[in-house]
């Protein structure tokens, strides 16, 4: 049976989030592709798609479609965890809703949160999915000082399905922009143990480094991360997109002030030897 890494997906196309939501009446596409691995398995999500909407002041509403696939080790010293057969198709469909109930000021960070609903759309038994909802519950902070920015926090991933645990994260990521072109950023992000269904049976942090490439700013730019564990389990992170804004002040948003992929904060699904759930 195969095991999927939902990686949290948050502030694209880092791991770690942030607390600013799209301007009102704005609207942000991605396409993109992801992955995330351990010795046990690699998990990519790609082709996906997001989309945000500024839908009020203060909120605005997520959404990605995936396309996912897992690449077990087949490495019988991993065995049964890790070996299976390869699979490609629909991953869970992440919803969420961003709500900023702290505004920034020149002492003051804002605060927000990014709840986030992962539903039970990828096929369970392929290991392409979870087979049942569950949740992503933050809390971000972000405060900015010139051409720097800075953000993090932490929350838990719930998920009940056998196989899987609860788990704790939390990251911090510190960018700044070099001219008008180029953002730059490193973060460093943490993840507890997953559960045995997943390939991040052990807890790790990584450190990812990343930013953005302005073809015209706002409106598109290239998003790009790449990151290796400092410390536990070893595991790789990547992210490869393209970014799309428009709407009313849509000068004010920039890539990172939404989600990002199904995939920063947890890394699930279904157990490769533990048959469908």
């Amino acid at each position: 049976m195969g095991s999927f890494s939902t990686a949290a997906l948050a502030g694209p196309p880092f791991q770690t989030d942030d607390p600013e939501p799209i301007e009102f009446q704005n609207y942000e596409f991605y396409t993109f592709a992801s992955s995330d691995g351990t010795g046990v398995e690699t998990d990519t999500f790609g082709p996906a798609l997001e989309f945000n909407w500024g839908a009020l002041p203060n909120v605005h509403l997520h959404i990605i479609v995936p396309a996912a696939a897992v690449f077990p080790a087949n490495n019988p010293n991993l065995a049964p965890a890790g070996v299976g057969p390869r699979a490609f198709g629909i991953g869970d469909i992440e919803l969420g809703i961003k709500y900023r109930f702290v505004q920034e000021t020149k002492h003051r960070p804002m605060i927000g949160t990014f709840t986030m609903f992962e539903m039970p759309s990828g096929n369970a038994s392929r290991g392409l999915g979870v087979g049942k909802t569950w949740y992503k519950v933050p809390l971000w902070v972000q405060k900015s000082f010139g051409p720097w920015t800075t953000y993090g926090g932490g929350g838990a991933t719930v998920v009940n399905a056998p196989g899987y645990r609860n788990f704790a994260f939390a990251g911090w990521l510190v960018q700044r922009d070099l001219g008008k072109k180029v953002t730059l950023g490193t973060e460093v992000f943490y993840h507890g143990p997953e559960g045995i269904a997943t390939p991040q049976t052990r807890p790790a942090t990584l450190v990812d480094v990343g930013g953005y490439y302005k073809f015209r700013d706002p409106g598109f730019q290239l998003l790009f991360c790449y990151g290796h564990t400092a410390v536990g389990q070893t595991e790789n992170y990547a992210y490869l997109g393209l970014y799309w804004t428009w709407g009313k002040k849509a000068d004010k948003d920039k890539p990172g002030d939404q989600d990002k992929p199904p995939g920063a904060a947890f890394h699930v699904g279904p157990d490769r030897f533990m048959g469908p759930t």
